[in-house]
């Protein structure tokens, strides 16, 4: 069965993001250059969270849930990068399957308009899941090379989907 090509967009984020954080462990869980930055479980927290926001915002009558102080108070709650890292995979396979369900029409269909992404097609989210989980890698690729361990290169996966 062919998969739907929104699919193929997708899947390299989690493959990239795992690998991106690979090397840090349990014990580099609440570590955070500064007091007021987030830690590396909070950060993967943020990820899923935001991966959720804009599968749900996408497709929900409600697009998008602008409590943004409740959903900060959630990322900040969390503080096991393996639970983390957990819950990141089956936010993932969720995004995944909820994603490629959905037809071409569907995923051409415009939001209604809204503050975040304006009237654009659905399937703009999925570039915005994309862009914003490369950022918070950035982030901990910086996060592990000051905690001095060296990222691995996201790119090379041994996953490759085919």
């Amino acid at each position: 069965m062919e998969k739907n090509p929104i699919v193929y967009e997708l899947e390299p984020v989690r493959n990239y993001f795992n690998t991106s954080i690979s090397v840090l462990t349990e014990e580099d869980s609440n570590f955070k250059p500064k007091e007021e930055m987030l830690t590396v479980a909070q950060h993967v927290a943020h990820v899923r969270q935001t991966i959720d926001w804009f599968t749900d915002g996408a497709f929900s009558k409600k697009l998008f849930d602008m409590n943004f102080e409740g959903l900060m108070a959630e990322v900040m709650q969390a503080n096991s990068l393996e639970e983390e890292r957990e819950k990141f995979n089956k936010t993932m396979d969720r995004a995944l399957k909820v994603w490629g369900s959905k037809s071409d029409k569907e995923l051409q269909s415009l939001l209604p308009d809204n503050p975040i992404m304006g009237c654009a097609p659905r399937k703009a989210c999925v570039n915005a899941i994309v862009e914003h989980t490369a950022h918070h890698r950035g982030s901990l690729a910086v996060y592990t090379r000051l905690l001095g361990k060296t990222p691995k290169m996201p790119y090379m996966t041994e996953e490759s989907g085919c």
